[in-house]
């Protein structure tokens, strides 16, 4: 062991010694042979690797700057069981082996994913509702005069509101003339039937089914939690008064998801049986929307790249909803359907519709 030869630098000196190592109790001493010269003693536990590359080692000492020891080849069995072992990965992952450490990592990435994911129904309960309803008053300023009002227009509106929401549960129900086959959910309990829809629909009670789908997105939050999910918390909880349009551009491409989309109709499937409408309605209307037949195993198969329920499906629920020999009730008699369909057409104040040299 005495032939050991190591070079050594005391962090004191720019000097570079050729020592020797000799153990003593605790750890080691370094001595340089030709000046006599011998440094302070040295905890093992002291050592940190440096370097080691090619067969060189290079040890630094933890409490003592610009101290170095050095050597090249193997150091002596009894040496060598003292030295600490340099990293190939890092501290944690040398600990317990690559592979280990990988599937680790790999869990906590996933868990960090599905919390990103799920986050947002945790975080928009917990969100005031005067803060949503703020938001969804200022996202109505972006309709820009569109909603139809007239005397027997507002009325129907209100006798079919009354049926399906009798709780006054959304803030506001609205008709848009916008001619598109849609309805959206804004913050704040606000809810608005586009006329497309309205002339789309077969019967009142097609628009009582979508109005009671609607219904369910207010009771759950979901366009809050749509909102957090799909712009952060930052910008829904930013200030309300310049970027109202920017948030009614996500709510109109604002995809729930299928859970939150089937939880809304199992709403709109309970509102119905409470004010004693039929679903058959608004099963045709989701016929008319390319629900006819029967899911292939395809059509099943690709759910799971939708964010809403198939169709198919969809009709399927409201027809199994049907009760046979219930004493249904029409959501509106004729007059107020007809009053309710030409809305739009008859208010003569109404701004025109998106599209329409807008």
């Amino acid at each position: 062991m005495s032939d050991f030869m190591l070079w050594h630098y005391d962090g004191q000196t720019a000097v570079r010694r050729d020592v020797r190592l000799q153990p003593d109790e605790a750890g080691f001493r370094l001595e340089e042979p030709d000046s006599g010269w011998t440094g302070a003693p040295v905890d093992w536990a002291d050592l940190i690797v440096i370097g080691s590359e090619k067969g060189r080692s290079a040890y630094g000492h933890r409490a003592i700057a610009g101290w170095r020891m050095g050597f090249s080849g193997d150091a002596p069995a009894q040496i060598a069981a003292h030295l600490p072992k340099g990293e190939r990965y890092g501290r944690w992952i040398d600990r317990f082996g690559f592979w280990p450490a990988a599937g680790v990592f790999t869990l906590v990435a996933a868990l960090v994913v599905w919390g990103v994911a799920e986050a947002p129904t945790v975080i928009a309960p917990l969100i005031p509702q005067s803060w949503e309803n703020r938001m969804g008053d200022a996202m109505v300023g972006d309709f820009g005069g569109r909603f139809c009002h007239t005397p027997a227009g507002d009325a129907a509106l209100h006798a079919l509101v009354a049926r399906i929401d009798p709780k006054g549960e959304a803030r506001q129900v609205e008709i848009a003339n916008i001619p598109i086959v849609n309805a959206v959910t804004l913050p704040g309990g606000r809810i608005i039937l586009f006329d497309g829809l309205v002339q789309q629909a077969g019967s009142a009670d097609e628009v009582a089914g979508v109005l009671g789908h609607e219904l369910g997105h207010v009771r759950h939050r979901d366009t809050l939690t749509g909102l957090v999910r799909q712009m952060g918390l930052s910008v829904v909880l930013g200030g309300f008064g310049g970027n109202a349009g920017g948030y009614l551009n996500g709510v109109l491409s604002l995809s729930y998801g299928r859970d939150a989309e089937s939880a809304a109709d199992g709403v709109a499937i309970g509102q119905m049986q409470a004010a004693a409408i039929s679903p058959a309605g608004t099963a045709a209307f989701f016929e008319r929307m390319g629900g006819k037949g029967k899911a292939g195993e395809v059509d099943q198969a690709m759910t799971w790249l939708s964010s809403h329920p198939l169709s198919t499906a969809r009709r399927q629920r409201f027809e199994q909803a049907w009760v046979k020999g219930a004493a249904y009730r029409p959501a509106l008699d004729l007059a107020q359907w007809r009053a309710l369909r030409t809305a739009c057409r008859a208010d003569d104040n109404v701004a025109r519709p998106w599209g329409d040299g807008f």
